[in-house]
């Protein structure tokens, strides 16, 4: 996996010292031998919701090869075997004092992490009312949905949501989930791979299953590092909460 920091390498080619003139340009040059014909580039738009302090930012850095995330992460570059795969993944500022720039990002949207801690009730009550904000500020009815439990090694503290009925409530809506942590890094992998391939299967035409197999073993190489513990801080429009 490989990190796009933005300035897309537009291309082109310059031109030398001569003169271009219209209707010049001749026959399209064959391609070297040996040279695969280009593939189209696919994008994808992917968020995360939930409470501030649930640890939407931990598992995004954890997945991201341990750097330090920002409120939008920059473009991730993922090679699928597929297709080319870029992933726009913008991590939202869950206070809600940050609702007028969050409503900004739900448009065109097509898939989202819903996050929620399994240490807090609160934050899981709260799932349904992001789905609802984000309904209401255009995120596309069809968007694909997987449910994370954030917070499940044991370290973390007492549960206060059994997984029987969080994985219940998303079975319910037709939603993925998994219990992960960023900590540990315990299935934060397949967590990703199983929204990329879902996003995927619905907007280019790709298989699920060819795509989960290549996506979560590009997310195992790129969560092989990655510091552990201790996200501390707020949730501000800068950082991402803990």
């Amino acid at each position: 996996m490989q990190r796009d920091d933005g300035g897309g390498g537009g291309g082109g080619g310059g031109a030398g010292g001569g003169t271009l003139c219209a209707g010049a340009a001749g026959p399209p040059r064959p391609r070297p031998p040996g040279r695969p014909p280009r593939t189209r580039m696919v994008r994808i738009k992917v968020i995360s919701l939930g409470d501030v302090g649930v640890g939407k930012s931990c598992i995004i850095k954890r997945y991201c090869e341990g750097k330090f995330v920002a409120r939008y992460i920059p473009t991730i570059g993922v090679d699928f075997g597929v297709k080319p795969v870029r992933v726009n993944l913008w991590d939202m500022a869950g206070a809600p004092e940050y609702f007028e720039v969050r409503n900004e990002f739900y448009r065109d949207t097509q898939g989202a992490l819903l996050v929620f801690d399994a240490t807090s009730r609160q934050s899981f009550e709260s799932l349904a009312g992001w789905l609802d904000e984000a309904a209401a500020n255009g995120a596309p009815p069809g968007m694909a949905v997987v449910v994370a439990a954030t917070k499940c090694d044991a370290a973390a503290g007492p549960r206060r949501v059994g997984e029987r009925e969080a994985r219940d409530w998303a079975a319910e809506r037709g939603f993925g989930y998994f219990e992960v942590s960023a900590q540990t890094g315990a299935s934060v992998a397949a967590l990703f791979a199983s929204l990329f391939a879902q996003v995927l299967a619905s907007t280019a035409n790709v298989p699920v299953d060819a795509v989960a197999r290549a996506a979560e073993a590009a997310a195992d190489a790129a969560a092989g590092g990655g510091d552990g513990g201790g996200c501390g801080g707020d949730d501000t429009i800068r950082g991402g909460e803990p």
